[in-house]
Order: structure tokens, then C-alpha cells, then sequence
């Protein structure tokens, strides 16, 4: 609690005015003489001091400053967020992991990685360390290692902390939750590369079909001849 004005009990403080320059120790009582003379209050700001610093300012203004300054520092704390593996995490759900963490990452958070292990999987413990390297490398360009992975009993984890924002370069990138795979091969363009060649292929004449047309029309040409009465 901020001592102000009549509350301060300390006998003797030393006083600094609202520019900061330092008017010696007095006692408190014509300490709060002097700020009463400039219309200002005399305010604690340092109780632990001997003797006890104590501020000649507008006590209101100072309240909101230092409620401002107290936001503010709420604001840019640094959080710790957590993303969790397995040994056997495919390749989708890694990407969907990794796409998160760069999300953290990109808010300015330190993001703590584990891979657990289970049953069978703890005399196998070194996959655990081959995954979180693994990690580190794709995530290069967002975070740098702040703690290494270390085993501790079936689980093996790390924190990983944000490079400057300058620096940053996202390689898994999300949209609604969901990764976006980026230079993916076009199915539709390749159905219709198929398609060209077989239609190409059917406008080609067939060398049969030419023959079969000539015995055709010459089978109509003899029956119309025989069927004609003769003169």
C-alpha cells in the first residue's frame, strides 16, 4: 500500500520533487509542508529505504501511471504454452502441431514440447530425442532452443523460445485449425492432360474401318441388283 501525505510515519525522509532533483532529508512533517506550498502531495516511494524516499507529485496522475505501467508489463509476459507428441504422431497431425506452435510462437510465447511415452515405447526412449531434433530443425526459422529436450521418466521435453519478429519466417501455416498445403500437384490439370492424349487418340483412323465400309456398301450393291427386274 503507497503511503501519501499525513499517513507517511517514517520521522525523517529523504525527498525528491516532481523534476527528480533531490531536496536532502527532512522530517516528514516539512516535507509535507513543501508539497502543500506547490499544491502537490507528498508521496512513498520507497519504504524500504533508510530513511524512506518519498516523492513530491500529483498523487492521482501517479495512481494512473502506475496502473498503466502495471497493464502494460501484464500485456508483454511472456507465457508458456505446451504442444504434445507421440513417438507415433504421423505426418498430418505433426504438421498440425508444428502450425500451432508457430502460432504461439508468433504471439511471443515460449512453447514447451513433450513427447510421452508408453508401454513399449519407453525401451525406445532415443525416438523421443530424434523427434524433438527434429522439431528444432523445422522450426529454425520462428524459435531458438531455450531449454534442450531432457528424458525425465517417461516423457522427454523441451521450450523453444521466439526469435525476434524481424526474423521470424512461418513454414506451417494454418487456416480455421487446419494446415494449407502449399505447391501441391493440380489433379484436375492432370485429368485433362489424360483426356487430351485419349481424345488424340480416338480422332486416329482405325486402317480397318475403311475395309468393312466398302464390303458393306458392295453387299447393298448386289442386293439392289438382284432385285431389279430384267428389261
Amino acid at each position: 500500500m503507497t503511503r501519501i501525505n499525513d499517513r507517511i510515519r517514517a520521522p525523517k525522509v529523504r525527498v525528491v520533487n516532481a523534476n527528480g532533483e533531490q531536496l536532502g532529508v527532512m522530517s516528514s512533517r516539512e516535507a509535507l509542508a513543501k508539497a502543500q506550498a506547490v499544491g502537490l502531495d507528498l508521496v512513498e516511494i520507497a519504504g524500504q529505504a533508510d530513511p524512506p524516499v518519498c516523492k513530491i507529485i500529483d498523487y492521482g496522475k501517479y495512481k494512473y501511471t502506475q496502473a498503466k505501467l502495471k497493464k502494460g508489463k501484464s500485456k508483454s509476459a511472456t507465457r508458456m504454452k505446451e504442444v504434445k507428441f507421440r513417438v507415433g504422431t504421423g505426418q498430418h497431425d505433426y504438421n498440425i502441431k508444428l502450425g500451432r506452435a508457430e502460432t504461439f510462437l508468433e504471439g511471443n510465447h515460449k512453447v514447451r514440447f513433450v513427447l510421452q511415452f508408453k508401454g513399449r515405447e519407453n525401451a525406445h526412449k532415443e525416438l523421443g530425442f530424434v523427434m524433438l531434433k527434429r522439431i528444432i530443425e523445422d522450426l529454425k526459422t520462428m524459435a531458438n532452443v531455450d531449454q534442450p529436450p531432457r528424458l525425465s521418466g517417461r516423457a522427454v521435453a523441451m521450450i523453444l523460445s521466439p526469435l525476434p519478429a524481424h526474423q521470424r519466417k512461418r513454414h506451417f501455416h494454418l487456416f480455421h485449425g487446419e494446415l494449407m498445403e502449399e505447391d501441391e500437384p493440380d489433379e484436375e490439370d492432370e485429368e485433362e492432360e489424360i483426356d487430351d492424349n485419349e481424345d488424340e487418340s480416338s480422332s486416329i483412323p482405325d486402317d480397318d474401318e475403311p475395309e468393312a465400309a466398302d464390303e458393306e456398301i458392295s453387299a447393298e450393291v448386289s442386293e439392289v441388283a438382284e432385285a431389279k427386274p430384267a428389261e
